[in-house]
């Protein structure tokens, strides 16, 4: 078993009362119904929320839509625009530790890991100020004597910006900023179940001077509120991160309109290890990888792909280092693993596990969910003797479940990475580099880590192949993702020989 910290008890907690965020104005919900967010590792509600429904996302919209086509920010120069992003950027730093607690208790996630991922969003806010001024169109001056081409790069208009609850802040900071950086203005629904931190940054650019009506933030479910996001006429594109189920859905709500959609979705990511890898390296990114922020993660190393020669030997190892992971109080700074979302959602982990072992797989580590007496955990569990028709060899746990196949030769291994719905992310373990790049080419996945695992950095593109989603996050790129082109084509002097002889 790792190593538990039990959740220590909220006493006379505060509820944090919100409003939502529309046209500027801190309101409430048409219809005057509150949502409340019971935290996952403490038992008790420690937010509440208005409630949108339809008529709240139609204002919101609205809004948005009149700040777009009457307003300043898509007005503004880049640099006017530049300035406030990095404003908000050190106002997020001010604001670490409010904002780390509210993604603590209401994801369940460790304080400590938390903290990391904020400074991490703060960063990605200062990048997307440095490409706000880096953006712009082209020309053409080769088209002849009579020609003039220009090429511009406009706004694309009003973003509907749906985030899940799994990493609140850090995936709302990978959407909005380059979406403001562009001129866009934006209505945002995160979770939920997570709304708290969503609805302070609206509070910070508030502050750094984003005008009325650019950023509106509902709190509501899909259905009343995520729907009419995705298929109002006013909306111009859509940037989602979630489950892929309900990212079809999405570019299903989409197409009615031919909106631009971008979609961030599911991951089923394999680490392929062969025998001449550093063991100790890998064995350390094994766990990392598999139990960060409790598995509940879509570019997770949920599959270990191991040579046979090596597997038993890496599997014990595995489990002996996860043995030394603390698991438990979100807001102990020592917790590495938190809890788990819902009690919903620990059930359908634990199903996944006792159907493994149903179906032939053998529970090496774990396996059970962990009774603090509040809250609910589970325990990181790897599965060996997986053979790659098990489901949870191939559909996403989303928990801290760890799934092992083997495999003979190379072309075995990258058969068995590509042998899934999903194109994520995947990393590959050799001190052959030849072997790396032979398989970092083949397998099909937005993401190849080489020797390493779940890194990154504002500068590099995310997003995956298939049903991982479509488009790419962050990366030099990414303000582009909000534009549209526009083309002016320019005659300089008279012209004479149009069709119709004279």
């Amino acid at each position: 078993m790792p190593v538990l910290v039990t959740p220590r008890k909220i006493e006379d907690t505060t509820v944090r009362e919100f409003s939502m965020l529309i046209d500027g104005e801190w309101v409430g919900g048409a219809e005057g119904r509150t949502l409340e967010r019971v935290a996952p590792g403490h038992g008790v509600v420690v937010s509440r929320y208005q409630q949108a429904g339809a008529a709240d996302a139609e204002r919101a919209i609205r809004a948005a839509r009149k700040a777009f086509d009457e307003g300043a920010w898509p007005r503004m120069t880049a640099s006017e625009r530049s300035g406030i992003l990095l404003k908000a950027a050190t106002l997020i730093e001010e604001r670490l530790d409010e904002i780390s607690y509210l993604d603590a208790v209401e994801a369940g996630k460790p304080i400590t890991q938390v903290k990391g991922e904020i400074g991490g969003a703060a960063d990605i806010w200062r990048y997307a100020a440095a490409l706000a001024r880096d953006l712009h169109g082209e020309s053409y001056n080769t088209l002849g004597d009579g020609t003039l081409g220009v090429v511009l790069r406009e706004a694309i208009g009003v973003v509907s910006i749906i985030t899940p609850w799994n990493f609140p802040f850090l995936i709302v900071s990978q959407k909005l900023p380059f979406a403001l950086a562009a001129g866009c203005t934006c209505v945002v629904k995160p979770s939920e179940l997570t709304s708290g931190s969503t609805l302070v940054l609206g509070e910070i650019l508030i502050e750094a001077g984003v005008p009325a009506g650019v950023v509106n933030i509902l709190v509501g479910t899909g259905p009343e509120v995520g729907a009419p996001m995705t298929t109002h006429p006013a909306v111009d594109m859509i940037s989602f991160t979630g489950s892929t189920g309900v990212g079809k859905l999405t570019m299903a709500n989409a197409a009615q309109t031919l909106k631009k959609v971008s979609l961030e979705l599911g991951g089923k990511n394999p680490q392929i290890v062969f025998p001449d890898a550093n063991i100790d390296e890998f064995v350390d990114a094994a766990v990392f990888g598999a139990w960060f922020n409790a598995g509940e993660c879509c570019n997770a190393g949920s599959r270990l792909i191991l040579h046979k020669s090596i597997a038993d030997d890496v599997v014990a190892r595995v489990a002996q280092l996860s043995s030394a992971v603390k698991v438990g109080d979100p807001l102990d700074p020592t917790t590495q693993v938190g809890a788990i979302i819902t009690p919903q959602h620990l059930e359908k982990i634990s199903g996944y596990v006792s159907g493994a072992a149903a179906g032939g797989a053998n529970i090496a580590y774990g396996g059970s969910a962990i009774d603090f007496g509040m809250g609910q955990f589970m325990a990181p569990t790897i599965l060996d003797k997986v053979t790659p028709d098990m489901a949870v060899a191939r559909e996403e746990v989303f928990g801290p479940v760890l799934s092992v196949l083997t495999f003979e030769t190379t072309e075995e291994a990258i058969r068995i990475a590509n042998a899934i719905d999903y194109g994520l992310s995947a990393g590959v373990w050799s001190r052959d580099f030849d072997t790396c790049l032979t398989v970092g080419r083949k397998v099909r996945a937005g993401t190849v880590w080489m020797n390493t695992f779940m890194d990154g950095a504002a500068e590099l593109p995310f997003g995956g192949y298939r049903q991982s989603g479509l488009g790419r996050e962050l990366g030099r790129h990414a303000v582009e993702d909000y534009t549209e082109t526009k083309t002016l084509n320019m005659h300089i002097g008279a012209r004479t020989g149009w069709w119709m002889p004279r």
